[in-house]
């Protein structure tokens, strides 16, 4: 699944739920999604905390294939910046 079309769902799921925080989905060379203002962008901006993932990580992760905390123990998934920020994840998603 393209970014573009992740953060199309992103956009969709956060038309009828809140998000706190900025959130930015690092995926190194295939680019960036940010949560950030109600909306999903592929617009590098500042956020309060980074997942450093692949592009295929970050859909298996959205779909719930890749449990978040098993990812992060394993390396999957690197964080930076505020974890709360990224716990609120799972209600956008849940």
């Amino acid at each position: 699944m393209a970014l573009q079309d992740i953060a199309a769902r992103l956009r969709k799921e956060l038309e009828t739920k809140t998000f706190s925080g900025s959130l930015k989905f690092d995926c190194g060379a295939s680019g960036l999604i940010v949560l950030a203002d109600g909306t999903a962008t592929t617009e590098d901006r500042d956020a309060d905390c980074t997942l450093r993932l692949t592009e295929d990580n970050l859909s298996n992760l959205l779909k719930g294939k890749l449990n978040p905390m098993t990812a992060l123990v394993t390396g999957k998934i690197k964080l930076s910046g505020n974890p709360a920020v990224a716990m609120g994840l799972a209600k956008l998603l849940g």
